[in-house]
């Protein structure tokens, strides 16, 4: 376990026990998004390479649009 890891969950054993099963929760769910998105990723990486493709070819015709991050 990495120095800052240790640092986090000795913080976190300060808190009462619902705000740590609150970020226990948040943790195990971005975990487990992490692994869904790493497994779509790896069992498709043709179809995400035509993705990018599209994308790039899209952006070199100069069909795309700078997004304002005011909207975003």
């Amino acid at each position: 376990m990495t120095e800052l890891l240790e640092r986090a969950i000795a913080k976190l054993k300060t808190l009462p026990a619902s705000e740590q099963d609150a970020i226990a929760s948040m943790i195990l769910e971005e975990l487990q998004d992490d692994l869904i998105w790493d497994r779509a990723f790896a069992s498709s990486p043709d179809a995400l390479a035509k993705l990018a493709a599209t994308a790039m070819a899209e952006y070199q015709a100069g069909k795309t649009q700078k997004l304002d991050p005011e909207t975003l």
